[in-house]
């Protein structure tokens, strides 16, 4: 018997391998049921190597080893024998691996990585794969067999090949994606349409979504209402800070108008009426894809300002932002923009001296489309104040050429760049944000070392992360180390960030955002005895 009749257990040994290695550390722990995901994508991507060095062998007529049949029966159950003994000694080490990153982030251990949760999962998951490659062989199959009788064989093969392709992406991409899209959108209207228990309308009739407001209460959206409702009162803010007053807070739902530029529009006036512009300091908040702004990051400005603060965000979609990023990203930009110019060009005619201050925010989805509300040609004459933008997503624009031209020798995950003259990075244990004296114009990243989100690029499939290199962040295993195709796939399970505590991942603590509109905006007359009773009270507030 000829080898390269054995040689499909190279699928075997490449699927083990890639299997044990999904099991070591990556940026954030992992669930079970997500490690057996991502253990049955990866062997599926392994066996799918295996087989494809099987073709290019027949392919390229390489000679072949003669083997007997008793040869080739020794070399699969060999072969099946290192590919148990592998697993199971990498399963047996996986609960070391995550606990090497729990221990990082102050959660406890665990004793195992549940085997049989694993294992059942990848199995299906693998099965799930494997049915759609035979279904896709066998499109090419039937195709190629009907064709090769009018056409040339690999001319009839190809059709066949060009024929599934279209196939499955008409099904995957037409069929089911839209499908799973129009559930979605389905189920979040209808959330976003409800009224949760506890958030009535304001009893101050002047407040964004009372009596006199020219936004209903109706309007504003679940995530508004939450926005609306849950900061800190006048009385909240006098009890740490001794004296303040009520924050100013202006949210447009997207049922509040037909269009980005007449919610825009509707923003500015209810802005005006209100009287924001007599604040110290004036925040445009772009939401995520489902109209979340972090209360963490809002509520510790209004605190440090003790209430002399307006903030003002549009709601451009009611789907999370993943989502939101396939259906509703170009409404999601052209909201940021239109709000962002109406707003600033009334702004910029205001009297400078009397004017407030104004800042830009966003988180994840929304700090991406905050980049882009704005060309830096537009208001070089009179730019605004700052921005503060954190856990930017897979390294969008500005942050991608910032990280990419850093100064020599400083890190990936903490960038600086031209000395920080401008743009500065800082994360949970503050970074570099308070760092020598800070031009008028600033733009700070909050970003953690583990965020999967802000550090996930397809590159990594073929290329190792530069922030992967020594030094490490302090919230980034020793262990994780870079496999080809492996750790892009680890990173993307990653995504899902859920078990991630509060100040690691793509999770930005109160605490963080402190340290950030400390450096960024520099609020007067707070001491550490303050800023510690300060970070105590944000952690009586919701995080969602």
């Amino acid at each position: 018997m000829r080898l390269t009749k054995t040689l499909s257990v190279l699928g075997l040994l490449a699927g083990a391998i890639f299997f044990a290695l999904s099991l070591t550390p990556s940026l954030i722990p992992r669930s079970a049921s997500m490690q057996g995901l991502l253990s049955g994508t990866a062997f599926t991507f392994g066996y799918g190597f295996g087989l494809f060095v099987h073709w290019l062998w027949n392919y390229l007529e390489i000679p072949d080893i003669p083997v007997n049949r008793w040869q080739r029966d020794m070399l699969k159950r060999g072969a099946l024998i290192f590919c148990i003994c592998l697993i199971l000694t990498f399963l047996w080490q996986g609960a070391h691996w995550q606990n090497s990153v729990r221990s990082l982030m102050g959660m406890a251990p665990v004793s195992g990585v549940g085997p049989l949760t694993v294992g059942v999962v990848a199995l299906l998951t693998f099965l799930a794969f494997w049915l759609m490659g035979k279904g896709f062989r066998r499109i090419i199959r039937e195709v190629t067999c009907r064709l090769e009788k009018y056409i040339p064989e690999r001319v009839a093969l190809l059709t066949g090949l060009l024929v599934a392709l279209i196939l499955y992406w008409s099904i995957f991409n037409g069929v089911l994606l839209n499908a799973g899209l129009h559930t979605i959108a389905v189920i979040y209207e209808g959330f976003d349409t409800a009224v949760a228990e506890g958030l009535p309308p304001p009893k101050d009739p002047d407040k964004t979504g009372g009596f006199k407001s020219l936004l209903s209460w109706d309007s504003v959206g679940h995530q508004g209402r939450r926005f609306l409702t849950l900061g800190p009162t006048e009385e909240d803010i006098k009890e740490i800070a001794g004296h303040g007053i009520e924050p100013i807070r202006v949210y447009v739902g997207l049922n509040a108008a037909e269009n980005s530029v007449q919610r825009a529009y509707l923003a500015l006036a209810e802005l005006k009426r209100v009287e924001a512009f007599k604040r110290e300091i004036l925040l445009i908040a772009t939401p995520t894809g489902s109209g979340w702004i972090d209360p963490g990051a809002v509520n510790s400005l209004e605190y440090l300002y003790r209430g002399d603060v307006a903030t003002v965000a549009a709601q451009y979609s009611y789907l999370p932002s993943p989502v939101a990023l396939l259906t509703d990203d170009k409404y999601g930009l052209t909201s940021a923009r239109a709000l962002f110019k109406v707003i600033y060009e009334y702004w910029e005619d205001l009297p400078r001296d009397t004017r407030p201050r104004l800042y830009l925010f966003g988180i994840s989805l929304g700090a991406q489309l905050s980049e882009d509300s704005f060309d830096f040609y537009d208001i070089i004459d009179d730019p605004l104040d700052g921005a503060l933008w954190a856990g930017p997503p897979f390294g969008s624009g500005i942050w991608r050429v910032i990280t990419d031209n850093r100064d020599p020798g400083s890190p990936a995950w903490l960038p600086q760049f031209k000395g920080g003259e401008v743009v500065r990075f800082g994360n949970q244990y503050g970074g570099y944000l308070g760092r020598e004296p800070w031009g008028r114009f600033r733009i700070a990243f909050l970003q953690h070392a583990s965020d999967p989100i802000v550090f996930f690029d397809l590159r990594w499939m073929f290329r190792k992360p530069d922030w992967l290199e020594r030094p490490r962040g302090p919230d980034v295993s020793p262990n994780l180390q870079w496999f080809p195709v492996v750790t892009m796939l680890q990173l993307l399970v990653d995504l899902n960030v859920g078990i991630a505590p509060l100040e690691f991942g793509h999770r930005y603590s109160p605490a963080g955002y402190i340290l950030a509109w400390m450096a960024l905006t520099e609020p007067p007359d707070w001491d550490e005895e303050e800023l510690k009773r300060l970070r105590q009270k944000l952690k009586t507030y919701p995080v969602r």
